[in-house]
């Protein structure tokens, strides 16, 4: 499944990354990272899951998705700020783990899609 090809080259990207980011800044560098890829990640788990529960039923868009993405991405702001309070994380590092993940997924959707003949 694609999402599982997303977890292991993500996994593989992340941890070169933050072993390299070691050599520029070791403190808060590499930890950042592996933050960000993980929420990263777990934002797209959560937003396979939600879509995946409309699929099959025949609705549109409901409510509850929109809720329930409202309340991931308001989730997933808390534990930014709350982490950025505390000093544990550097913005740069974040921005390299969430951004690693949305091109692996976006690469991943093009191969898909390409395979599948939706690209032509």
């Amino acid at each position: 499944m694609m999402i599982k090809r997303i977890y292991k080259q993500s996994a593989i990207f992340l941890i070169l990354s933050a072993a390299l980011s070691a050599f520029v800044e070791w403190r808060k560098l590499p930890v950042s990272i592996l933050i960000g890829g993980a929420l990263g990640l777990a934002n797209l788990k959560a937003l396979a899951w939600g879509i995946g529960g409309l699929v099959g039923t025949g609705e549109q868009v409901s409510g509850k998705l929109i809720f329930l993405s409202l309340i991931r991405l308001f989730i997933l702001s808390v534990i930014l700020i709350i982490l950025l309070w505390l000093k544990l994380i550097s913005i740069a590092g974040i921005f390299i783990g969430f951004t690693a993940v949305l091109v692996l997924l976006m690469v991943e959707g093009f191969k898909s899609a390409k395979d599948e003949g939706l690209g032509e």
